[in-house]
């Protein structure tokens, strides 16, 4: 830690890491849904998709990163392998949970089925009225909550009848307590949602750990990983993709 007359002590660079009893931590974000492709084109980037964010399909290429998904799963070793999976209840969760242990089991027949739960706290962040808004049709239907938004930043930006990034952290600190007590050595694999991965960065990053208002989001069936080391979760991946190359090959 150092001292600057201007601005008072400063933070330290690290936080203090809270020893944690779990043997090792997976989180994968959901692989591409029809959502992040509706947000991706701008021929509909300016207006809200229809339905709910709850009930999001995955595209056909998210269908295909599911696959790959689930050779990654089919090659980990057994000590990294998963003992328990918990999933966030949204659809496109599921599906990716679901279609890649069918794509692991298939090309591993050795591997048995693993433990799976739901649990509401792995949830997207939600938006209130602007659920399934792209960020232009948000812009697009109330320029005072864009500039809002922009003015305290999203860390912080709670719309109107949703979250901000902080109560997602909170309600994820919730559950990774419980997990560390229910699932005590256990190696966990997370399906979740890019703002989940993100708050679990920032939790396990320890107390007084820098706000990640600036990380870039995870991308779709990115796998990030956290090891034990003494008695600590210490990050060793970070929204890893190699798995999705054409020419990807496992063992």
């Amino acid at each position: 830690m150092t001292f600057d007359q201007r601005k008072g002590w400063l933070q330290v660079p690290e936080g203090l890491a809270a020893p944690r009893a779990l043997g090792g931590l997976w989180a994968v974000r959901h692989a591409q849904s029809e959502a992040n492709a509706w947000f991706a084109d701008p021929a509909t980037d300016q207006r809200p998709m229809p339905g709910t964010d709850a009930a999001v399909e995955l595209t056909t290429h998210g269908h295909w990163q599911t696959q790959r998904l689930g050779d990654w799963l089919a090659s980990l070793a057994g000590v990294q392998r998963p003992t328990l999976v918990v999933c966030s209840p949204s659809l496109r969760t599921r599906l990716t949970w679901a279609m890649m242990a069918a794509a692991a089991a298939a090309r591993n027949r050795h591997l048995s089925p693993i433990r799976t739960l739901v649990d509401e706290r792995l949830r997207d962040r939600e938006m209130g009225v602007f659920e399934l808004h792209p960020y232009k049709a948000i812009q697009r239907r109330s320029r005072e909550e864009a500039a809002r938004r922009e003015r305290v930043g999203n860390w912080v930006y709670r719309p109107p009848g949703g979250e901000s990034l902080a109560d997602v952290a909170l309600r994820v600190r919730s559950f990774l307590d419980e997990l560390d007590v229910v699932a005590a050595g256990e190696q966990v694999l997370v399906v979740t949602h890019d703002a989940v991965v993100v708050s679990l960065r920032y939790i396990l990053d320890g107390l007084g750990a820098p706000v990640p208002d600036s990380l870039e989001p995870v991308p779709n069936a990115s796998v990030s990983q956290w090891r034990r080391e003494a008695s600590l979760l210490r990050l060793r991946v970070w929204g890893a993709v190699d798995h999705l190359r054409a020419d990807a090959q496992t063992g």
